[in-house]
């Protein structure tokens, strides 16, 4: 399958602060991709400059062969965006807002009026176009946005945060649609997010900190890369009980967000083993399967919701 999306090296600095230091990866045609990380991790400088709103500092990013810098009304006509900030005019109607986007992309007439009614009906707002944007809830709004970047036909369609502000029910039928879209159309998806269970519905996705592309491939095999299943003890001294733990056991240990944390491959045996040795010591002690979570662990050192906050 040929790769519709190609970063390579890609670097960009805001004044001595580096927001993307050598990120490279490509994205299938057809693929769902996600690009997860943390707030400042460089997802948004990403999404700035793959949408030629931002030239990079170095590298190059191309998008149906388009260079993003040299190119950038080829890969314009190629690509369909949907910001996370909302778009529309709340005080038009959906189809009112979909006409004068058409119009940006040159459309009119029958034509224009004739993918409207068809992305309408297949985002699940057939009925709704003659509404105010303002009577919609945020699913539908949500839904009305990428109706707007559909328009064109593109390629590829690139999303910013597209749950962001949803519900939770609203974010699984925002879910579901996209899947019957990309199915039905073709159409290969791209996507920013910081929610690892979006991440996990996405085919492949890179993990982004600090700039660096620190893992990519599928959910199943990132949680490969952790090498086992994941223990957690809470205790008071984290790191006194982290250094008994490599002296006692021969294990080695991290602290992690103070928890002291285990990856092993013979979870039963060694949970038994640690509950023997240091029950006197420990809070609480949890056992689990690998998660993204844990992936972001194993390749930074640090928990991904306490980089969130620290952003924040």
């Amino acid at each position: 399958m040929a790769d519709l999306v190609q970063v390579d090296a890609l670097r960009h600095h805001y004044g001595s602060r580096v927001a993307l230091d050598g990120v490279s990866f490509n994205v299938a045609q057809g693929e769902c991709f996600a690009l997860l990380g943390p707030n400042g991790g460089g997802k948004t400088t990403l999404f700035r400059i793959l949408t030629t709103l931002l030239t990079p500092g170095g590298g190059t990013a191309r998008i149906c062969g388009c260079d993003v810098r040299t190119d950038r009304v080829a890969a314009r006509r190629r690509i369909g965006v949907v910001f996370q900030s909302p778009s529309l005019d709340i005080y038009l109607t959906v189809r009112e807002n979909l006409r004068h986007a058409g119009h940006l992309y040159g459309m009119s007439g029958r034509e224009l009026e004739r993918r409207i009614v068809e992305l309408l009906g297949r985002l699940g707002l057939a009925g709704r176009q003659d509404d105010l944007v303002k009577t919609l809830s945020g699913g539908q709004r949500r839904r009305a946005e990428i109706a707007k970047g559909l328009l064109h036909e593109p390629a590829l369609l690139i999303l910013d945060e597209p749950s962001t502000g949803l519900d939770p029910v609203a974010r699984r039928e925002l879910w579901k649609m996209l899947q019957e879209l990309r199915k039905s159309t073709g159409v290969t998806i791209l996507l920013t997010t910081h929610f690892m269970e979006e991440a996990e519905r996405c085919e492949r996705l890179a993990i982004l900190d600090r700039g660096r592309l620190v893992a990519c491939g599928t959910p199943a095999q990132l949680k490969d890369r952790v090498g086992g299943d994941c223990i957690t003890i809470q205790c008071d001294e984290p790191a006194a009980l982290r250094e008994r733990v490599a002296r006692e056991l021969g294990v080695v240990a991290a602290v992690v967000d103070g928890a002291v944390r285990i990856e092993t491959a013979d979870s039963p045996a060694l949970m038994a083993r640690l509950i023997a040795a240091f029950a006197a010591e420990t809070k609480a002690i949890t056992l689990g399967r690998p998660t993204l979570e844990d992936v972001f662990v194993h390749e930074t050192g640090r928990r991904f919701d306490a980089e969130v906050a620290n952003a924040a």
